[in-house]
């Protein structure tokens, strides 16, 4: 019984193993691979020997153009099947962006003017029970430090959309 078992286990085995490392022979020509013998020859190409060989096709570039010539129009275009928006319309649209920018900007400096005056220069007023625990006072003023630091980002980042929109006409 242990026999007949074992020679069944041996015969899985082999069927499994056989058929993973029966490749087929594989040819490098340059950059390209191939396992099309009569190609090869024709190309003078060199056959590849260990190791299994694992090829994935890429996309080939679309031939509308490189996206530097032009002036930049490719990259202020709309995509493909997006509906068109009339010149007022547009207009429209960017001067309520615009408001909203701006109110944005005004709040965000505000909340800058605030946070700099309570962080007094890295020195706040210490509060409560900050007397007695100064690790507590000094990770309030690394925490302020870094919300001064993330407002000022904002900050910059409304005034980069603000410069992106067309100037008021």
């Amino acid at each position: 019984m242990k026999t007949a078992s074992l020679i069944f286990l041996a015969g899985s085995l082999l069927a499994v193993a056989l058929p993973a490392s029966a490749q087929e022979r594989v040819w490098r020509c340059g950059n390209e691979y191939t396992n099309n013998a009569t190609v090869a020859q024709q190309k003078g190409c060199k056959v590849l020997e260990g190791g299994n060989v694992t090829v994935v096709q890429g996309t080939k570039p679309s031939g509308g153009g490189s996206a530097s010539s032009g002036s930049g129009q490719a990259a202020a275009r709309a995509p493909a099947g997006s509906p068109r928006v009339e010149g007022v319309d547009q207009r429209a649209r960017d001067g309520e962006a615009r408001s909203v920018l701006e109110s944005e900007l005004k709040k965000a400096e505000a909340r800058q003017a605030e946070l700099q005056k309570e962080y007094n220069n890295g020195e706040p007023e210490k509060q409560g029970s900050e007397g007695r625990n100064y690790q507590k006072y000094l990770d309030r003023v690394a925490e302020m430090k870094a919300e001064l630091a993330r407002n000022e980002s904002d900050i910059a980042g409304i005034r980069r959309e603000l410069g992106r929109l067309p100037v008021k006409q």
